[in-house]
């Protein structure tokens, strides 16, 4: 005879009284019961062995390290990377935890998104930060940085609070958040805890959110912030003039295809070339979001180790992919700020890859609902979503021999949490926080509507068959998305920055 817990002699005492109330034989009552009674336990039984296990074990992987490749075993306990094997898991071991069987999987550390537009607060109808959350666990982002330029902008220190205080309570990835620059905030920025905020956003171009600054706004900012200053860099005066040249020319229904003709090389060109020589100048450090041209890849310097660079770039998913091509089929869907511009300038953003120029790889998520895409060019809103194929989207390109799978993981997870200085992420080492990716590099899938799990509810990437597919995403040590699904439901922690 077994003893079974309260709890459990009450369920099997509450299926006999179901059973018995229905007009049975004693032998077919006795079956049935004893068969869901047995059920029970086993349920019950297996419950309390997972529980009783010591941690997850990911067995027999090809796993991906910033000194190199191997197969491998990876354990996990609790939130952090316990163990790391090459080779052979001890069977002991094996049986003291949960398996999970990765061989035919990749092993990657999480990606760290240092761009995105989640639109909250003020802008949900588009986004929210719990639909786009679940949606990065789908491409294999374990942890954002969200931008300011919302409704109202996070400007200030209880901006910056309430928002930290959402993604608490609806995050279901690892969060961090930029601070906004303005002409009158100042010391607002100068007393953000830096190891809080992940550096100060400054818009230098107008764009969605009407949070441009000055050139003398941008020189009290290098003289003053101790923080890191990320930059949207376009020449204001260079877009209005060719604002005014193509409205003349179509009036309000320019083609979509002149947006890289309006938002020109030299409007970004001359933008950046500006800041990087005030940073210079002034000696802080700054980091050019979203480069989107060949000619700025000259004023970066790809042969220092990131961790001693004063001026650093970003390139975005949206420029590794489309160009001025792409226009015509795809038309407002792919306007975004800055604008995408030729296949040279996709080729030689890919190439600052491999050479150092660009640094980090993020997408620059910014949805927008479909019906506000339908405008003419001046109505239609700028921003793309990405981040829910974010890396399938990369591992596709390493598939072409466009770039190395060993470059993708270095500017996707090493460079962020390098660059950012963020506690203890974006590494497979023992000991840091088990973010963690399984990808399947060898299952063709298509974008179509139906996957789509971002609140705006499109992409300009549906019809793309892709070979990559995330199987398995964990924030925290924690399994948050398997096999197309969301069954998680732990919510991601606060990043640390400027841990050194």
């Amino acid at each position: 005879m077994f003893l079974l817990e309260k709890s459990l002699y009450e369920e099997v005492f509450c299926i006999f009284a179901v059973f018995s109330a229905k007009e049975r034989s004693f032998e077919v009552l006795m079956a049935d019961f004893l068969s869901k009674s047995y059920l029970i336990i086993k349920k019950r039984n297996l419950t309390c062995q997972t529980m009783n296990k010591q941690g997850i074990i990911i067995h027999n992987t090809k796993i991906f390290t910033e000194k190199n490749t191997f197969r491998g075993s990876l354990r996990i306990e609790g939130d952090i990377i316990a163990e790391i094997f090459k080779g052979e898991v001890p069977e002991n071991i094996l049986n003291k935890n949960q398996v999970i069987d990765a061989s035919e999987l990749w092993l990657l550390p999480g990606v760290i998104d240092t761009h995105v537009h989640f639109r909250e607060t003020g802008l949900t109808e588009k986004a929210d930060i719990e639909t786009e959350s679940k949606a990065a666990l789908a491409g294999g982002v374990t942890s954002f940085i969200d931008m300011p330029n919302t409704i109202p902008p996070t400007t200030t220190l209880a901006a910056l609070e309430m928002k930290q205080h959402l993604a608490e309570e609806k995050s279901w990835i690892n969060y961090g958040f930029f601070l906004g620059a303005t002409s009158d905030n100042l010391n607002e920025l100068v007393q953000a805890d830096p190891q809080k905020v992940a550096g100060i956003k400054m818009y230098v171009g107008l764009t969605t959110g009407n949070l441009v600054i000055d050139k003398d706004t941008v020189q009290k900012l290098m003289v003053s912030s101790p923080h890191l200053l990320v930059a949207h860099a376009e020449d204001d005066l260079v877009i209005q003039r060719n604002s005014a040249i193509y409205r003349e020319k179509f009036g309000e229904n320019i083609p979509f295809s002149y947006h890289s003709m309006i938002r020109s090389t030299e409007a970004c060109y001359k933008s950046t070339a500006f800041l990087v020589e005030m940073a210079m100048r002034h000696h802080v450090r700054l980091h050019i979001a979203h480069v989107s041209t060949a000619n700025e890849l000259a004023l970066f310097d790809g042969s220092k180790p990131l961790s001693e660079k004063q001026i650093t770039a970003e390139g975005c998913i949206p420029y590794f992919w489309f160009d001025q091509r792409d226009y015509e089929q795809l038309g407002a869907r792919i306007k975004s700020n800055p604008a995408i511009k030729t296949e040279n300038d996709k080729k030689a953003l890919l190439q600052a890859l491999t050479t150092n120029k660009i640094d980090t790889i993020a997408t620059d998520h910014a949805p927008h609902l479909l019906i506000e895409k339908a405008g003419n060019y001046f109505q239609t809103p700028s921003g793309i979503p990405s981040i829910q194929y974010s890396l399938p989207l990369m591992l596709e390109l390493v598939r072409h021999g466009q770039v190395s799978i060993e470059k993708v993981v270095e500017k996707m997870c090493y460079a962020p949490a390098t660059l950012f200085r963020i506690h203890r992420r974006g590494y497979i080492r023992k000991g840091f926080f088990a973010d963690l990716v399984l990808v399947n590099p060898n299952d063709i899938w298509t974008i179509t509507p139906e996957t789509i799990l971002s609140k705006c509810g499109w992409s300009p990437y549906e019809g793309v068959s892709l070979h990559a597919k995330v199987t398995h995403t964990f924030v925290n040590g924690v399994l948050q998305f398997e096999n197309n699904k969301v069954i998680g439901n732990t919510k991601g922690k606060a990043l640390s920055f400027n841990i050194k």
